[in-house]
């Protein structure tokens, strides 16, 4: 490997990881609209580093805390290049200094009678005096200091990111990764309750608290209400219907006991074989639950027929063992039909079984699920129905209830018109199917519904050669924008990219979360699919930038199946770059007419300007230099160059030798290097 390169580990963690997101502020600090100074980032990136970062890293389920904002602080030893001319000094001698000067040694051990000591030199740097008295050469007897011919300092490494939230100022947080195959409810309800103690007990320093403004665990409490508002539902509709059609409540409470049950049994399953409550799962099981009363709605009424049959044909109570006789006939009657009917409709979520990759991921928690449902439905229709029915029904009047009775007038009437009318029924019926197909092709269609998140993503890319300031100075005009859309509560931008490696960009690039108000505090008619809109058509008045709209999670599963964020990508190989970009663009034309396309963009692939440093070979042979040497001096002069670290406690800081800010500005500046 290159020196200074070493390879490390990244996070065990996927693209969906990152479950909760927080900045670090005062308290009512959102409402004062303050703009946070240098030192103060600096000192809140510091204390997201060394405080937050252990705080939350030691939770269990969390693969990575991946720091965003603010300047990283770092020692600075700013040469100047008259002085070292002066002493006949070179930048790598003062790096070499440095490094040498940066370092613990052990020396073994000294025995000392019955006593022994370990021996250890303490040669770290502990402050900026420490890199000041730092010797880098002797000269007629007087040395000379790195503080005689630099310039040290505390100042902020180079950033390739920044935090921007509500437009008025930037911020410092963080987000929480979780391991891969975590379950992310779990893991969220850990972090808060860490998070808690450390809010209330004023953990960090400053009275700084963790506000977080992105929280997937409400997305999964959305899930499981819906669930169980559907649930709750399907029982009341279940028990209202067959009551009316029935005229019995006990066969309601029939049906109803086992579609509770096959809830409560699926779920059970689903933790057995490790199927985890997903978004995905749980909308299988809600899909489900108009299903799952099939077959015990079919025995139920099967066996109320057969009961109140011989009710009427009888005029003694039937006993026990006859009425155990009547029940199996009458589960014997349809348990084939029910049978296969419910395997029929497992088999249709089969193809989904078999799905691979990203599709696989997605949507077999779905049909695993449905399938289970189904399965335990149709077990307990045949096993457990049974039994309550030979306990609870009694049978009834054969006599239609009232609501059958009002449903069969126009019903007997209709069919006796089309019993007479035979040849007018099926033209009219055939008609009928034709205008059907006719309409097919103007229907909306989906293969599964858009999940609505709650949070918006519009995401925005610029030209690959922007400059850090410049897009974060656009990237506040946006906010702004956004913030004036009604239902928007809250807008926070992560630009270019944070600490981890867990999700890497460029600094044109922008990864933004816009919060919505709760459905039920926006103003009437205003969904999130206007929120959207509105919002799309402000930003598009905003020169330079390539936006989609999205949402978090489904721009990154988006990335994860084609890695672009978009529902559909079309990618193009070649070795001419200036072609493919025009075919690009002749496809996004063509692709922006087709109906049901919102929008459509062509990702920047080049722009990106470099300053190139030729060597020449000759000029530096005639001084005795390598290649190396050159590229040594450009390294450590421009970008700078790491030549140890200063502890400050447990905090750990790097320590660079770089040339001043003024003299690495410009070119001219780097061609009189």
């Amino acid at each position: 490997m290159p020196e200074g390169v070493t390879p490390v580990l990244g996070p065990i963690t996927n693209a969906l990881g990152e479950v909760y997101q927080y900045t670090l502020e005062f308290a009512g600090e959102a409402a004062s609209e303050h703009s946070l100074t240098r030192e103060e980032l600096i000192e809140r990136r510091t204390l997201q580093d060394w405080v937050v970062r252990p705080l939350l890293r030691s939770i269990s389920g969390v693969a990575e805390i991946n720091s965003t904002g603010g300047y990283v602080k770092q020692y600075e030893t700013l040469v100047d290049p008259q002085k070292l001319r002066y002493y006949n000094l070179t930048v790598n001698d003062v790096r070499t200094a440095l490094t040498r000067n940066g370092a613990n040694a052990g020396g073994g051990i000294l025995p000392q009678h019955a006593e022994q000591y370990l021996i250890r030199s303490v040669g770290l740097v502990r402050d900026l005096e420490d890199i000041r008295h730092i010797v880098l050469e002797e000269s007629a007897g007087t040395p000379v200091y790195i503080g005689d011919v630099v310039e040290v300092r505390i100042d902020t490494e180079v950033r390739y990111g920044a935090m921007i939230k509500n437009s008025n100022t930037e911020a410092v947080g963080g987000g929480v990764l979780l391991t891969s195959g975590g379950n992310a409810k779990q893991i969220v309800s850990r972090v808060k309750q860490r998070v808690a103690p450390i809010n209330k007990e004023h953990m960090i320093p400053g009275g700084l608290r963790i506000v977080p403004y992105y929280d997937r665990s409400e997305l999964v409490d959305a899930a499981i209400h819906t669930v169980t508002e559907v649930l709750a539902e399907g029982v009341v509709l279940v028990v209202v219907l067959l009551f009316l059609f029935l005229g019995d409540l006990r066969s309601s409470l029939i049906v109803s006991a086992n579609l509770l049950l096959t809830s409560l049994l699926t779920f059970l399953v689903m933790i057995h074989i490790g199927l985890s409550a997903n978004l995905m799962s749980l909308g299988g099981l809600a899909i489900a639950i108009g299903l799952m009363v099939d077959g015990s709605v079919v025995v139920v009424e099967k066996v109320f027929a057969k009961l109140s049959h011989a009710n009427h044909t009888s005029h003694e109570k039937l006993r026990p063992p006859a009425k155990l006789r009547l029940v199996l006939d009458a589960v014997g009657e349809v348990a084939t039909p029910t049978f296969f009917g419910v395997l029929i409709i497992i088999l249709v979520f089969v193809p989904l079984m078999t799905l691979e990759g990203m599709g696989g991921k997605m949507f077999a928690p779905l049909a695993y699920t449905i399938a289970i449902a189904l399965a335990i439905s149709l077990v307990l229709s045949l096993t457990l129905t049974p039994v309550l029915c030979s306990y609870l029904l009694k049978g009834g009047s054969e006599e239609d209830t009232w609501l059958v009775r009002i449903l069969r007038r126009p019903y007997a009437s209709l069919l006796q018109w089309a019993l007479d009318h035979p040849r007018t029924t099926v033209l009219s019926v055939v008609g009928m199917l034709i205008f059907a197909v006719c309409l097919f092709p103007f229907l909306g269609t989906a293969f599964i519904p858009e999940m609505q998140e709650g949070t918006l993503s519009p995401n925005a890319d610029r030209v690959p050669n922007i400059s850090l300031d410049e897009s974060l100075r656009m990237e506040m005009a946006m906010q702004k924008t956004m913030l004036g859309v009604p239902g928007v509560t809250g807008v926070v931008s992560r630009v270019g990219r944070g600490e981890s490696p867990a999700d890497p960009a460029s600094p044109n690039e922008a990864d933004v979360l816009a919060t919505l108000a709760p459905f039920d505090e926006r103003a009437r008619g205003v969904t999130q699919d206007k929120i959207a809109e509105q919002m799309r058509t402000r930003l598009a008045a905003i020169p330079g930038i390539n936006l989609v709209m999205s949402q978090p999670i489904s721009d990154r599963v988006d990335e994860m199946v084609s890695g672009v964020r978009a529902d559909v990508a079309v990618m193009l190989y070649g070795d001419d770059l200036d072609v493919l970009v025009a075919r690009a663009n002749d496809i996004a034309r063509i692709a922006s007419k087709v109906a049901g396309t919102q929008y459509s963009r062509v990702d920047r692939v080049g722009g990106q300007q470099y300053l190139t440093i030729n060597i020449d070979r000759g000029a530096i042979a005639r001084y005795g230099l390598n290649a190396a040497d050159a590229n040594d001096v450009i390294e450590t002069a421009i970008a700078g160059k790491e030549a140890t670290q200063v502890y400050e406690g447990e905090r750990r800081f790097s320590s660079i030798v770089r040339l001043p800010n003024t003299l690495r500005d410009s070119v001219q500046n780097v061609r009189e290097l």
